[in-house]
């Protein structure tokens, strides 16, 4: 009996051992369930949030932060993508605009 219990025991140890780590930014699932196509005004536009597909949710996913709340976009839209896209090139340019050392 308490070998049997030794060994749930063991095998209990050796699976939570290998669980990530539960945290706030680790993305367990697929964050979005509806995806929405319509086109989202500009000035409505607060942020927008970019997951890259990965083990745990096999598509992209584009969250937009609007003044109301946050709605998750089509990936697969045409104006999705060119947000996308735009929001990006934004990025490097900024990450580019480094100033240059003397030597």
């Amino acid at each position: 009996m308490k070998l049997c219990m030794l060994f749930v025991l063991g095998i209990l140890v050796a699976i939570t051992d290998g669980m990530p780590p539960i945290s706030r930014d680790l993305n367990t699932h697929c964050r979005c369930m509806q995806v929405e196509s319509r086109i989202i005004p500009p000035e409505n536009l607060k942020s927008i949030k970019l997951i890259p597909a990965g083990p745990s949710c096999a598509e992209t996913e584009v969250i937009a932060g609007l003044v109301s709340g946050e709605v998750c976009l089509n990936p697969r839209a045409a104006w999705v993508k060119k947000l996308v896209q735009f929001v990006l090139e934004r990025k490097t340019k900024k990450k580019g605009v480094l100033p240059k050392k003397k030597p």
